[in-house]
């Protein structure tokens, strides 16, 4: 059993269905605001590791999918920046266990790393906003209903 910090944005239905796979798996999980936290560069730097810029971006964040913000046209330090001043722009969840930080919920690392019985489940399907139906947008692209989706 691990102990999880599971930053997650409040309400969010996939963030709820991740934390019940992870403690369904039997380790305790440890619920904080994403939004509410006091993010600085260097403290989210470490749960992005090595992964690419454009991993590091929530692409259901309704300034992605107005295209208002090209993660692959950004240095570091400037997606960073980015990403501290809006944290609704951050990939979620961001897990801590220990010393160890991670971004995202990627069924196949996490059953490495701590334990998780994903159910068959898919990253793609783990991570999508259950909000997001066929007919969504593609990134650039207005969506009508994005004023109401947090």
């Amino acid at each position: 059993m691990a102990i999880i910090e599971f930053y997650e944005k409040p309400g969010c239905i996939s963030n709820a269905r991740q934390k019940q796979l992870l403690q369904d798996a039997g380790h305790e999980v440890i619920e904080r605001n994403l939004m509410a936290e006091p993010w600085d560069t260097e403290t989210l730097k470490r749960f992005f590791g090595d992964s690419p810029i454009t991993e590091w971006f929530n692409p259901s964040a309704k300034a992605m999918k107005l295209g208002l913000i090209f993660p692959e046209c950004l240095t570091e330090s400037q997606a960073l920046r980015l990403l501290a001043a809006d944290p609704a722009l951050i990939r979620r969840p961001l897990l801590k266990v220990g010393e160890r930080h991670e971004m995202g919920f990627d069924p196949d690392l996490i059953k490495a790393w701590i334990g998780l019985d994903a159910k068959g489940a898919t990253q793609q399907e783990l991570e999508t906003c259950c909000k997001e139906g066929v007919n969504s947008p593609r990134p650039g692209e207005a969506d009508p209903k994005s004023e109401s989706h947090p």
